[in-house]
Formats: structure tokens, C-alpha cells, sequence
């Protein structure tokens, strides 16, 4: 899992050299919000894809393609919350601490936008899979959720700052050793030994993914193995482990955009990353796996499990968006109060997986509640 988790950083190090280019023309917050969080949350698509594909395909078990979804939901949902709640926080504590006297502001715009964005398709989640079995229009009706998003951004988008900004500084074009690029996975400063190109970057960009997509399925058989060495469902394994490994590229890519001052693209990449993954990294492969291998028809212990899960994504958010929203700067006590959010979230997730009582009796309650959410049933 280790392993794993560095071989997607890397890679998706080398993703943010392409995208950073390819995106050099949008404007603060839309870069952030579209590039930067698609690139940054490839991982979270391909862990949902192999979750999918190896329950039902490598083990040739297609009753278990339920488990593999509920896989991709814990690892979905796990990074949405991890993504809204902790790449805030470092962003802040690494500005404040190393860079004293700077304060960080965020555009109200940007929040609201990306805030209302994220808790309507968390809303949509909960209405898309209430079903038991899940069908290729669901996997649809979240890809097109995301599709209106990314066309309200551009819509939104101030048309003067189009072209003026930059969006990628010069390359710092390191001279390096083939072999020890290759065993880094430093492809960047192989690519672009010579400078950037449109064609270049969409040659890393592939590079890229493909060695993230090796990553996730590595990532995907370690929660299995792991899960059955502890004998605890793979679902809360991927809830906090392979959403955090998979997260890690939005925390790099955040903090560096917040080091140059772009805090606006901090942020909406981290959002935007949410939005991303609860409509795309599962709608995309919803809708590929059953338009290939049929409905997924999932069991009652993992439909509670899930509407468990949507509901605490679902309650979430509403805080977190005021946090961002009240008050001139981010400061450090919002920090350790996003910070805080997370331990609670993490501790929970782990008595729930232990058959605490005290978490079970909640977990039930917020099943009940996400049961009231789908009244139309």
C-alpha cells in the first residue's frame, strides 16, 4: 500500500507538469476546479474501476461486484471528506507557518460555487443509489451532474482574464540520468529536457496515467489483503486507507499552488476534486462496468453501509462550507477545527469497523435519516 501510495504521488507529479501546462490559459479557480482536480483525482477513478473489476473479474465472482462498488464508494467518499477537511488545513498551517505575517483569503465566489456544487451532488448521490440495483443510467445521471459543472465554470468565467494568466511558470529543464528518471518516475524532465509543447504534455499526461492506473490496482489488492488479515470489510479499509493514498496528489498539488499565492486554486482544486470524484471517479465506472457486464444488484449490509456513509459526506459538507465561507481569512484555529472534523470522522469510521455499540447506534441512525432523504420511496 506504501509502495502504492508513492508510485501515485509521483506520477501525478508528473500529471501536474502536463496539466499546468495544458491549463495555462484558465483563470484562477477554474484551473484549480477542472485540471488540477481531474489530474489530481485520476486515482480515486482507476481504484473505483479496479475495486470493480477485480471482485467480479479477477476472482471471477460477478456476485461480488457489490463489494467492489462499495469499495469505490469508501474510497470516493473517504477522499471527499479527507480532500474538504485536511488539504484546507495544511494549506493554511503551511502558509502561516512558513510564510509568517501571510494571511490566507479566499474568494467568497468560489466558495459558494464550489460548496453548492459539492452538496448537491452529495444530495444526487443519495438519490442515485438508493436503488438496489444499480444500472448504467445511474452511473449517467452523475456524469452529466459533473458535465453541468465544469460548463457553469467556463460560463462563469471572467472572459478578460482568458489568456492572462499564465497558469504555468518556466520548466526548470534539470538535466538528468535516463535510468535514474526512469526508476524515479521523473518522466517530466525527460519530456520536456527541451521545453513544453502541447503534444509533450499530452505525452507525459498518458505516461502519467497509465503507471497511476498499475498504482491503483496494487493499491486495490493490498485493502483486499489487508481487510482479510484483520477480518474487517475492505469497505473501511478503503473509507480511510485508500482514500487517504489516493488523496495524497490533492494535498501536493494544494500546497504548492498556496505557496505561489494562488489560494483560490488551492482550494477549488480540492473541492473540485470532491465534486469529481462523487460524480465521475463512481458515475464513469457505474456506467462502464453495467453497461458491460449487466446491473450490480448489492447487498442489504452494503446499501446501510453506503447510506451511512453519503449521509456523514452529506452533513459534512454544510460546516466545512461555512468554515470557508465566514470570517476574512482562513486562520489557524479553522485549521485544527477542519483538523478535528477529520480525527472525529477517522475515529468513528474505525469503531464502526471494531462493532463499537456506541457507533453501530449512530450508524443506524444516520441510515435512517439517509432513508427519510429518498422519499419518493
Amino acid at each position: 500500500m506504501t509502495i502504492a501510495c508513492v508510485v501515485i504521488w509521483r506520477a501525478c507529479d508528473d500529471f501536474e507538469a502536463a496539466s499546468e501546462y495544458l491549463g495555462r490559459n484558465l483563470s484562477d479557480g477554474v484551473r484549480g476546479a477542472t485540471l488540477n482536480a481531474i489530474g489530481s483525482s485520476i486515482p480515486e477513478l482507476m481504484t473505483t474501476f479496479f475495486f470493480l473489476i477485480y471482485y467480479s473479474v479477477i476472482l471471477n465472482d460477478p456476485t461480488r461486484a457489490s463489494d467492489g462498488f462499495a469499495g469505490g464508494i469508501g474510497t470516493t467518499a473517504g477522499s471527499a471528506v479527507f480532500n474538504a477537511v485536511i488539504i484546507p488545513a495544511v494549506i493554511i498551517l503551511a502558509v502561516t507557518i512558513f510564510k509568517k505575517g501571510t494571511k490566507v483569503a479566499i474568494t467568497k465566489k468560489v466558495v459558494l460555487r464550489d460548496g453548492i456544487a459539492l452538496f448537491l451532488a452529495s444530495a444526487l448521490l443519495i438519490f442515485v443509489l438508493s436503488d438496489s440495483t444499480l444500472q448504467w443510467w445511474h452511473g449517467l445521471i452523475l456524469m452529466l451532474l459533473y458535465l453541468v459543472y465544469i460548463f457553469t465554470l467556463f460560463f462563469t468565467m471572467d472572459k478578460s482574464e482568458f489568456g492572462a494568466i499564465s497558469g504555468a511558470e518556466e520548466f526548470e529543464a534539470e538535466q538528468t540520468n535516463f535510468f535514474k528518471a526512469l526508476f524515479t518516475l521523473d518522466f517530466k524532465h525527460l519530456i520536456f529536457k527541451n521545453g513544453r509543447n502541447t503534444g509533450k504534455s499530452w505525452l507525459l499526461l498518458s505516461i502519467a496515467t497509465i503507471i497511476i492506473g498499475a498504482a491503483t490496482m496494487l493499491l486495490v489488492h493490498s485493502c483486499e489483503m489487508l481487510g482479510h488479515a484483520l477480518n474487517v470489510n475492505v469497505y473501511f479499509i478503503a473509507v480511510i486507507l485508500a482514500s487517504a493514498a489516493t488523496s495524497l496528489p490533492d494535498t501536493v498539488l494544494s500546497v504548492k499552488d498556496a505557496q505561489k499565492g494562488n489560494y483560490d486554486d488551492a482550494l477549488s482544486n480540492a473541492i473540485g476534486s470532491n465534486i469529481f470524484d462523487v460524480c465521475f471517479a463512481l458515475g464513469f465506472p457505474l456506467f462502464v462496468f453495467t453497461l458491460m457486464y449487466g446491473p450490480i444488484t448489492m447487498q442489504v449490509e452494503t446499501v446501510d453501509n453506503m447510506n451511512e456513509l453519503r449521509m456523514i459526506l452529506l452533513l459534512i459538507v454544510i460546516p466545512i462550507v461555512a468554515i470557508f465561507y465566514f470570517g476574512k481569512y482562513m486562520t489557524r484555529s479553522k485549521a485544527f477545527l477542519l483538523l478535528s472534523i477529520y480525527v472525529a470522522f477517522t475515529a468513528y469510521i474505525i469503531l464502526r469497523a471494531s462493532g463499537n455499540e456506541v457507533a453501530e447506534g449512530i450508524g443506524l441512525t444516520l441510515q435512517h435519516w439517509a432513508e427519510l432523504m429518498i422519499f419518493w420511496k
